[in-house]
C-alpha cells in the first residue's frame, strides 16, 4: 500500500509500522478471519480497514480521535496474519501504533476509563497486588450499583473464590537421567487465578527428565503493557526478564500463550535501545512448553484418564468408561502469533483413551485478549459466549474437558461455561497431561 509516512517522525518503531503498511495490498482476505469484523460488519473494524486508519493517522491526515474507537476494538489476536497472502506483519503495526498514540489516547479517554486502565496496570502484573484486588472485588460486588459503571466489568470477571497461593521453589531437579535444563516464566495473573498450571507444568517436565529453574527475580512478561500501548512499562518488564533468566539453560519456557508472544516481541519493545540485540538473542531461546516437550519427546507416555472428566464421557445416553473427549481451543497468541497448533494436540493424543475434538471457527478469538474484557466488555462477552457454545458442540454436548494453553482463554471459557451451567471442566494442556500421569500412577498402586 502506498503511503506518505515519514518513519523518522515516529521514533524507533516508525520503520516497522511503515513496512507493515507497505506490505498490505488491500485484498480483503483478512476480513473473514477477523472476529471484530464478524461482530460489527464494518470495514473500519477489520484489519484492512484499521491499517488504512493507522496509515492516515501516521501520515497526519486523520485525527487520532476518529481512528481510536476502531483501533481500540482490535483484539490483537493476529488471526489476520495466517490469513494474509501478502504476509503483512500486523503485529509490527498494532502494538507499536498504540504505543505511538499513547499520549494522544489520554486526551480522548474519560476519567473512568483512565482509572480502570490504571487499576489494571497497577494490579494484574503483580501477583501480590492482584490477589488483594480480587479480595477487594468481593466487597465491590456487595456494593452493587454503588460501584461506577466503568469499573463493573472488573467485578464481573473477578472469581468468587481465589485458589491458595503456591510458592514455587528456585530449582526442581529432573527425575532419573537429566535430559534438559530449562527456566520457566511463572507469569503474573496465572499465579493467582490458577497456580496449579505451574505446578502441573513443572511436574510433567520433571517427570520427563527436565530440570526446571524458576528465576526468583523474574516479573511480568510485559504483554499487558505492550498490547495497551504503555511502552515505558513494557520496556521495564522486558529488561527485568532479560536480566533474570540465565543463559546456561536449553530453553526459556512459557505456559501462557500471551506471555510467550510478548517475549517473542522484545525486539520491538526494546527497538532502538541498547538492549535490542540482547532481546533478539533472548527471543531465540523462548519456547512454549508444548513445543519443547513435543520436540524432546515424552520419556513416558501417560497411562490413563481416570476421573479427569468427572468419570467417563457421555456419548448419547451411554457412558463409555475410560474415554475422555478433550476439545482443544487454540489460544490466539499460540496459534497465530507463534504458529503452534499441532504440538499441544500431539501431546494430548499421547494419552490413551483421549479423543481430541476440534472447535468450529477455531480461528476466532474467545474475546479475552489481555484487558479486552475490561475495555470492550460487550464484544468480549459475545465472543466468549460463542466460544463456549463451540466447545460444547465439539464435545457433543456431553461431559469432557476443554483444554487450552493460555490463562486468559481458560478464564474466559470457564466463566462462560459456568454461566450456562455446563459441568465441562476447563484445563490447561499441562494439567490434562499431569492428571493422566497421576491417574496411571494410581492405577498401578491399586494393583
Amino acid at each position: 500500500m502506498q503511503h506518505t509516512i515519514k518513519p523518522e517522525e515516529h521514533g524507533p518503531l516508525g520503520a516497522p509500522m511503515a513496512q507493515a503498511v507497505e506490505a498490505c495490498v488491500h485484498c480483503g482476505f483478512c476480513l473473514a478471519a477477523c472476529p471484530t469484523y464478524q461482530e460489527f460488519g464494518q470495514e473500519m473494524d477489520s484489519p484492512r480497514g484499521r491499517i488504512v486508519l493507522m496509515k492516515q493517522v501516521l501520515e497526519g491526515t486523520l485525527p487520532w480521535a476518529e481512528a481510536q474507537p476502531h483501533v481500540d476494538r482490535c483484539l490483537g489476536c493476529l488471526s489476520c496474519e495466517p490469513a494474509c497472502p501478502s504476509g503483512v506483519p500486523y503485529r509490527d503495526l498494532i502494538s507499536p501504533f498504540r504505543a505511538r498514540m499513547e499520549e494522544e489516547k489520554k486526551g480522548v479517554r474519560t476519567m473512568g476509563e483512565k482509572l480502570r486502565r490504571w487499576l489494571a496496570a497497577q494490579t494484574i502484573p503483580y501477583p501480590g497486588r492482584f490477589r488483594l484486588a480480587l479480595a477487594g472485588a468481593k466487597v465491590g460486588r456487595a456494593m452493587g450499583g454503588l460501584v461506577p459503571a466503568v469499573l463493573r466489568p472488573m467485578l464481573a470477571l473477578a472469581p468468587a473464590n481465589v485458589p491458595a497461593a503456591v510458592k514455587l521453589k528456585a530449582v526442581y531437579p529432573a527425575q532419573g537421567e537429566r535430559r534438559a535444563r530449562v527456566a520457566l516464566l511463572a507469569g503474573c495473573a496465572q499465579q493467582v487465578l490458577d497456580p496449579d498450571i505451574n505446578v502441573a507444568t513443572i511436574e510433567v517436565l520433571v517427570r520427563n527428565g527436565v530440570e526446571v529453574i524458576v528465576p526468583e527475580s523474574q516479573g511480568c512478561c510485559g504483554g499487558l503493557a505492550w498490547h495497551t500501548g504503555d511502552l515505558v512499562a513494557a520496556q521495564t518488564f522486558a529488561r527485568r526478564n532479560l536480566a533474570a533468566f540465565p543463559a546456561d539453560v536449553d530453553a526459556i519456557l512459557t505456559n501462557a500463550a500471551g506471555c510467550g508472544s510478548a517475549m517473542h516481541e522484545y525486539h520491538l519493545v526494546l527497538k532502538g535501545t541498547p538492549d535490542e540485540a540482547q532481546a533478539k538473542e533472548f527471543e531465540r531461546r523462548v519456547r512454549d512448553v508444548s513445543v519443547f516437550l513435543a520436540k524432546l519427546g515424552l520419556r513416558e507416555n501417560p497411562r490413563g484418564t481416570g476421573a479427569m472428566s468427572g468419570g467417563g464421557v457421555h456419548e448419547g445416553n451411554a457412558k463409555k468408561a475410560g474415554t475422555l473427549k478433550v476439545a482443544y481451543h487454540d489460544a490466539c497468541h499460540l496459534a497465530n502469533a507463534q504458529g503452534v497448533r499441532e504440538q499441544p494436540r500431539a501431546l494430548l493424543r499421547a494419552i490413551p483413551g483421549v479423543e481430541v475434538c476440534e472447535l468450529a471457527d477455531a480461528h476466532l478469538c474467545c474475546g479475552s485478549a489481555g484487558t479486552y474484557n475490561l475495555d470492550q466488555p460487550e464484544t468480549a462477552n459475545s465472543l466468549g459466549a460463542q466460544k463456549a457454545q463451540a466447545a460444547l458442540a465439539a464435545l457433543g454436548g456431553g461431559e469432557g474437558v476443554v483444554a487450552s494453553g493460555n490463562i486468559g482463554c481458560l478464564t474466559q471459557l470457564r466463566v462462560h461455561l459456568e454461566k450456562i451451567g455446563s459441568p465441562v471442566r476447563v484445563r490447561h494442556t499441562m494439567q490434562v497431561l499431569r492428571d493422566a500421569y497421576r491417574a496411571g500412577d494410581a492405577r498401578r498402586e491399586a494393583r
